[in-house]
């Protein structure tokens, strides 16, 4: 009679567990005896190994690796012992290979067995259980393809690239190819299953012979015959069991295709024939086993038939269609008790994970992971889930998981079918950490209802949670998918409020008899039809649906070739609308769209999108979008922050359109983004420059991390950039003359800084799929295009104070470091406060400033005889005047009044300008009024594409009041 006790466990368990011990040896009945009753109680797969080896678990315990969790430098160890000799020898022949590595596994799995006995219901021991599991595998796979390669190496010799010579490889100067072993699944999770198959996918770095050998092969052959002897190592049943099931079915062609490919074979396949669920499935690669470098060269490689660049919606319906297909496949076969494939399952946990990581992994690389319970937290912690849900998903995600390792363990089988039989359900219930079956089937139904609520809320189709259509919304839907008669179709677009329905009707017909739509393939000619239904009720929506839907349809008409964009705006109704109301308001932005469709991101965060960004929240913004891009990869560098520039002055343009952003705040906005953008592109520079040629040395003869500075002239030294401006920029230097830089390969200062500003130039200037970054005009430096790049600060000073017009002093009321070396910084506002604080002679200053506007006018102004036109900002009256007011007063009183030039933008000078008296109050008001209405007009033509030629009769009043004050100040002065 057992010495065991069983009072612990329920009654219905006792018996089982005492049949159990009475099929044990005496010796294994006394081992361990304060766990012994969990654990078979809980396994017949454990009652079965200790019935053939008694002595297991104390010698688990003697080795210290029966409780205490193992790593995989744990599991390496062990399997080294364990398929060595006496001698520390591995295996002479595969019999006995295939025998160690099985014994190997009966141990690790009597292991697992009693810690999730010991454990039950610790949420944390089901990650251990995972994680150790997934040890076993890969130490098994690598052992074992180890041994494989060097047993065969006299018979078979080893794989090289094509060429290679047996010379070079008596030199050591080619190392031999090793087979790549990618895990798929849970397996490259690092969470597999207690009994878990586990699904491999073979690779092979490229095409050559093998040499060295009895018989020469063919790479292809020889590592299709060594997956065949892995595969029969790992899988192959004997006595003793089995290492894993081993599942190749993931392989391009399935069980068609050849066991191991070439990468380049593999990159071909998948690009042209790669399937969604082989997206999915190449989500979670990893390489386990062979060449760890080579295979995770070819992951890099595949990474983008993963992970689009731009947002994947179609990941969704692809998921649906998965889904739906795997319900058909449950109701058929009556899986609903299946924890896995059932409604609430496992697999719509994963599911939901992978919509996310589809969808928006190849933007937000964080998404890139392969565990289900890291991705998770991810998700919620870039707003796409609230953190709660995440929570809860991954609560119940462990517990069912759990439940699965506890499935498996009761006999060793790849099971996720909950049991009929009440002792099995009493065997689960305890093992889970419940009272009894009702209670732990109860929790599962709670589980299963919260996972399939994530599910439903995330994956569900939109057209699920949309109003009943009016009968209009019905009539518009018709026009694209059934082409109805001209004439009713006109009546419905009428009846919708457009104006121009005869206009708006032709444009629609001209998209849907387009070669570009009779060219589309049949999932983007669906995606289409899909979207344009919606698209017509969300035009009809707007004050001026005309517009709307020309201008969304030149959206539309972009995008037809990368249907996935289509996809998103069908799946988020919300995204369209805001859509079809920014084409609406501005052409420009239209045209913004069109021409990076990926701007699409924005509009699913309506929050974001009307609440643009200040400076610091801005360069905390580009940190994080730029950590995601490797430093060395320039061209992917130059994209990112292009991207980043037209998301945010879309930001900033919705606020002003749609919001009614006060006119300064645009102005700062827009400024900010140019001014983070330059900070980066300085400091970029500066480290790829110091990294090639050390650092540069100053006038003071010490290396330098900067020594240089960027002035912002005009709009942007006057913080009021509009939204197509270009930067004028000078940059300034503070290097030695003569002396060179420290590093290995050195450069002299003055070509040194000459470099990094050409380098600056390029990154701003340079064109790229999106276009530049912005268009920079360095004019405004000593001497203009006949000067030198980059000046130092003395030659800077000495032009100011020498060479310099009046026009580029009166640039330079406008002048500030926008980015660069904060000492510099402070030598150039002194320098530039001793330039404008200058006495001038007020008769030679009135005319040069009146000269200079003169000129401006005849060249840039209206012309004769176009009396009933104003140009904003170059007529007589319009914004130029008021800038040339106020820069000539900078310059006139400075000298009496420092606080004059403290400020560069015109608003804060003319406050000054009251301040001081120089300006009586009224004055300053009817400038500063004009001067904020006709920017304002500037910045909304430039978004309606309208010019700056206007109406004249409509500014009479605005231009008379500058005009007054212009006369005042310098023609009767």
């Amino acid at each position: 009679m057992s010495p065991v006790d069983l009072s612990f466990l329920p009654s219905k368990l006792q018996a089982i567990t005492h049949q159990a011990l009475s099929r044990l040896n005496p010796d294994a009945a006394t081992q361990q005896p304060e766990g012994l009753a969990g654990l078979l109680a809980t396994s017949d797969y454990a009652a079965e190994v200790l019935a053939t080896d008694a002595k297991m678990l104390s010698q688990l315990a003697k080795a210290d690796r029966l409780t205490p969790p193992l790593k995989l430098a744990d599991y390496k160890l062990w399997c080294q012992q364990a398929l060595s000799n006496e001698e520390g020898r591995p295996p002479t022949d595969e019999a006995s290979l295939l025998t160690k590595l099985r014994l190997f596994r009966r141990a690790v799995m009597l292991r697992l067995l009693w810690r999730d006995s010991q454990f039950a219901g610790q949420p944390q021991q089901v990650w251990q259980t995972a994680a150790e599991i997934t040890a076993l595998a890969e130490v098994t796979t690598e052992a074992a393809l180890a041994w494989l390669e060097d047993f065969y190496a006299p018979l078979w010799g080893k794989p090289y690239p094509r060429g290679t010579s047996p010379a070079k490889v008596e030199a050591g100067e080619v190392k031999p190819l090793r087979l790549v072993v990618l895990g798929m699944g849970k397996l490259g999770a690092g969470e597999l299953n207690l009994s878990s198959d586990i699904d491999l996918i073979f690779a092979f770095e490229s095409q050559g012979e093998t040499l060295g050998g009895k018989r020469s092969f063919e790479n292809q052959e020889y590592f299709t015959r060594l997956g065949q002897k892995l595969i029969a190592l790992l899988d192959k049943p004997t006595a003793e069991g089995f290492v894993f099931r081993v599942d190749m079915r993931l392989r391009p062609y399935g069980d068609a295709g050849a066991l191991a490919l070439s990468f380049n074979a593999l990159l071909e396949y998948y690009q042209q024939q790669g399937r969604d669920w082989e997206r999915y499935a190449m989500i979670k690669a990893r390489v386990i086993a062979g060449d760890k470098q080579a295979g995770e060269s070819l992951l890099n490689e595949l990474r983008p038939f993963v992970y689009r660049k731009y947002l994947d919606f179609s990941a969704i319906e692809a998921l649906r269609a998965m889904k739906a297909m795997i319900n058909r496949e449950v109701r058929r076969k009556s899986l609903e008790n299946n924890i896995k494939l059932g409604l609430g399952g496992i697999r719509e946990v994963e599911f939901i994970s992978q919509v996310f990581q589809l969808i928006r992994g190849g933007r937000d690389t964080e998404l890139q992971e392969r565990s289900i319970r890291k991705v998770l937290p991810v998700i919620s912690s870039l707003g796409l889930m609230p953190e709660e849900a995440s929570k809860e998903l991954l609560v119940a995600y462990e517990f069912l998981r759990d439940l699965e390792h506890a499935l498996q363990g009761l006999a060793d089988k790849q099971t996720q079918t909950l049991p009929e039989d009440e002792i099995a359900q009493a065997r689960l219930a305890w093992r889970c950490g419940f009272a009894d079956w009702p209670a732990l089937y109860q929790h599962l139904q709670l589980i299963k209802q919260q996972v399939r609520q994530h599910f439903n809320a995330i994956i569900a189709d939109p057209e699920e949670e949309q109003p009943e259509p009016t009968k209009i919304d019905e009539a518009l839907a018709c026009l694209w998918n059934e082409q109805a008669e001209p004439a009713l179709a006109e009546e419905a677009f009428q009846q919708a409020g457009f104006k121009k329905a005869d206009a708006s009707l032709k444009v629609l017909q001209s998209l849907y008899s387009s070669r570009a739509v009779a060219n589309m393939q049949p999932i983007g000619r669906e995606r289409l039809n899909q979207l344009m239904p919606q698209l017509l009720m969300a035009v009809a929506a707007t004050q001026n649906p005309d517009a709307a839907l020309e201008r969304t349809l030149w959206l539309v008409e972009a995008v037809l070739r990368r249907t996935a964009y289509l996809v998103l705006l069908t799946e988020n109704p919300e995204a369209l609308k805001q859509l079809v109301t920014i084409c609406a308001a501005s052409p420009w932005l239209a045209e913004q769209l069109a021409k990076m469709p990926i701007l699409l991101d924005e509009l699913l965060s309506p929050e974001t999108l009307y609440t643009p960004a200040d400076k610091n929240r801005l360069q905390d913004e580009l940190r994080q979008h730029l950590t995601r891009i490797p430093e060395e990869d320039i061209e992917a560098l130059m994209e990112a922050l292009r991207y980043f520039r037209h998301a945010n002055v879309l930001r900033v343009a919705a606020s002003d359109l749609i919001a009614q952003r006060h006119l300064m705040k645009v102005s700062d906005y827009l400024t900010y983004i140019a001014e983070v953008l330059l900070e980066k592109v300085l400091n970029q520079t500066l480290r790829d420059l110091t990294r090639r040629y050390g650092r540069p040395r100053l006038s003071n003869g010490e290396p330098a991390d900067s020594g240089f500075i960027i002035v912002g002239y005009g709009k942007l030294g006057g913080i009021e950039l509009g939204y197509g401006s270009d930067l004028d920029l000078v940059f300034i230097h503070d290097g030695h003359p003569t002396l060179a830089s420290d590093g290995e390969k050195n450069l002299d200062s003055v070509t040194w800084f000459s470099r990094l500003g050409q380098r600056i130039i390029h990154f701003l200037a340079t064109a790229t799929p999106s276009g530049q970054l912005y268009e920079v005009d360095m004019r405004l430096r000593p001497s203009g295009n006949a000067g030198l790049l980059v000046s130092s600060l003395k030659a800077f000073a000495d032009y100011q104070a020498n060479q310099a017009w009046t026009w580029e002093h009166q640039a330079l009321v406008r002048a500030r470091v926008v980015a660069g070396d904060a000492q510099l910084t402070q030598q150039f506002n002194a320098l530039r406060g001793t330039i404008l604080g200058q006495k001038r002679d007020l008769a030679k200053l009135r005319e040069d400033v009146v000269s200079m506007r003169e000129k401006m006018r005849a060249n840039l102004g209206s012309k004769q005889g176009e009396v009933d036109l104003f140009h904003v900002k170059q007529d007589a009256g319009g914004l130029v005047d008021i800038e040339f007011m106020v820069q000539y007063l900078v310059l006139a009183y400075s000298h009496a009044h420092p606080q004059l030039y403290e400020f560069t933008d015109n608003m804060r000078i003319l406050d000054a300008l009251a301040a001081t008296g120089v300006l009586p109050q009224a004055k300053v008001d009817s400038l500063q009024e004009a001067y904020l209405i006709y920017r304002k007009t500037t910045h909304h033509a430039a978004l309606e594409k309208a010019g700056t030629f206007l109406p004249a009769q409509p500014w009479v009043e605005y231009r008379q009041q500058v005009t007054q004050v212009w006369q005042e100040l310098l023609l009767n002065g």
